[in-house]
């Protein structure tokens, strides 16, 4: 190499650049896809400084403008600790998480460790498990059902950091106390519900079939999703307040969610419409759905996934990205571009080709990442164990086929396409406008400002906000 300012031609495996220097090069993309991967980390606890916050496409919905604010953690200095506190006292809104529990618990909880975590919500979800059972031997129905709802969730919340070892026995265990617990209040409730079995491929993905009556009248359907890390028992608000509105609502879980990935083993897929046609098959199939209203709803990376099933399904008479997400790649690529270097000359192909080699001093840069920020781990530990990854990299590069590129025109229904103003999964709500400006159907985009705690991702913490908002759209576009 001529070191007079001459540049020569760099090869990583897939990847041709212009540079000077190739151990400062591969140095700098290191260094640079971590920065952008730590830094969303940085503000996950849902909040940003408002000086500091990217500007959103404005918001067909209206919002109120979003005003300045302070905005400190939630009880954790820890941010990620602190977003999922937030998460999962959200849930008190439907009855199935109390405030007080909540604080107590994580009051015990030392900041990031993933040990302290488990232990501490499985301590509380163990001690309302057991009220739950005493109640319910007492007779005391509504006791009982109340407190088995609660140790659901807190049992939820306690499995959601183990995922750094698939093999850790508490993963199944857990995840089957929460199950449990959820299917014990559910016969204990007034509500109409069936546990489901949908046919795919050459097995089934599991579902809960919840009617606003028992009638078996044909209904409006609405259909929820879950996303990244969640299991459906979590989705129970959402439908809950759909039955008020008149819908049947079913839930379930594909490749890569709940049951699925933790007893089946099948990791998720990016061209989900293999997944919402055999859902879609299912419903029309039963006598108390009304096959010409179909909704369909994703919640955080459901947010790709569902409009990626409605791109090629055309059953589905309302969609809501809940928040949109267009490309995976794309927030990468563009903070690339905007840093500059070597790097900012990389197409996207070129990344996911040089991630696939599985580069080892990428895994290793990225595993120091992870042993410094909680956030950061989760992402990745996370990410490995649903997409049945055996490294950082190679998580990542198949994340990134995850891309509505040339897709989401095909979407014909009428389409919600939610964003937070304080999102730290889509800063400055890249994803969502990218979705909803590819879109060529019939579409609103929703931006939820963070003045009274609605910003956040996919608005946890803020379920009355968010449900108001989005079920009236979805009452306007489907006749309710």
């Amino acid at each position: 190499m001529d070191n007079g300012g001459e540049f020569t031609t760099l090869i990583i495996p897939g990847v041709t650049l212009s540079v000077g220097s190739s151990v400062k090069t591969q140095r700098f993309l290191l260094t640079l896809f971590l920065l952008i991967i730590t830094s969303a980390f940085i503000i996950s606890a849902g909040c940003i400084d408002p000086e500091n916050q990217p500007p959103l496409p404005p918001a067909a919905a209206n919002p109120e403008p979003i005003q300045e604010r302070e905005c400190p953690l939630f009880v954790f200095d820890d941010q990620e600790f602190a977003f999922e506190l937030n998460r999962t006292t959200g849930a008190s809104f439907s009855g199935e998480a109390d405030i007080g529990e909540c604080l107590v618990t994580a009051s015990r909880i030392r900041e990031g460790d993933f040990a302290s975590w488990y232990a501490e919500w499985n301590r509380t979800a163990d001690h309302f498990r057991k009220a739950g059972d005493e109640s319910r031997a007492a007779g005391h129905v509504v006791s009982a059902r109340d407190a088995y709802y609660r140790a659901a969730t807190y049992y939820r919340t306690a499995e959601f950091f183990l995922h750094g070892d698939p093999a850790d026995p508490r993963i199944v265990s857990t995840w089957e106390k929460s199950r449990d617990s959820f299917r014990d209040a559910l016969s204990l409730d007034t509500v109409t519900y069936e546990i489901i079995s949908i046919p795919y491929e050459n097995t089934t993905l599991p579902g809960y079939f919840y009617a606003v009556d028992g009638s078996g009248k044909a209904r409006p359907l609405l259909i929820v999703q879950t996303g990244f890390d969640g299991c459906q028992e979590e989705l129970h608000p959402y439908a809950m307040d759909g039955i008020k509105r008149g819908y049947n609502v079913m839930t379930f879980e594909g490749p890569g969610q709940g049951e699925v990935i933790r007893i089946q083993h099948i990791p998720f897929r990016p061209d989900w419409e293999k997944v919402i046609t055999p859902v879609v098959d299912y419903a029309v199939s039963r006598t108390d759905v009304d096959s010409d209203h179909i909704a369909l709803w994703g919640i955080s990376l459901g947010g790709y996934l569902a409009p990626r099933g409605a791109a090629y399904e055309h059953r589905i008479s309302a969609l809501i990205a809940d928040g949109g997400t267009y490309d995976v790649g794309l927030t990468v690529l563009s903070i690339m571009k905007e840093v500059g270097g070597p790097a900012a000359n990389l197409t996207e192909e070129e990344l996911q080709e040089w991630l696939q080699s599985d580069p080892p001093g990428f895994n290793e840069a990225m595993r120091s990442a992870m042993a410094g920020d909680t956030g950061t781990r989760w992402l990745n530990e996370n990410g490995m164990y649903v997409f049945d990854a055996g490294s950082p990299a190679l998580f990542w590069a198949k994340w990134m086929d995850f891309s509505l590129e040339g897709r989401a025109e095909g979407i014909r229904c009428p389409t919600l396409v939610c964003a937070g103003a304080a999102d730290h999964f889509d800063p400055g709500g890249l994803q969502a406008e990218a979705l909803y400006d590819h879109l060529t159907c019939d579409r609103t985009l929703m931006v939820f400002p963070d003045e009274y705690g609605a910003g956040s991702h996919c608005q946890l913490g803020a379920f009355a906000q968010s449900f108001a908002a989005k079920f009236d759209w979805l009452d306007e576009k489907m006749g309710m």
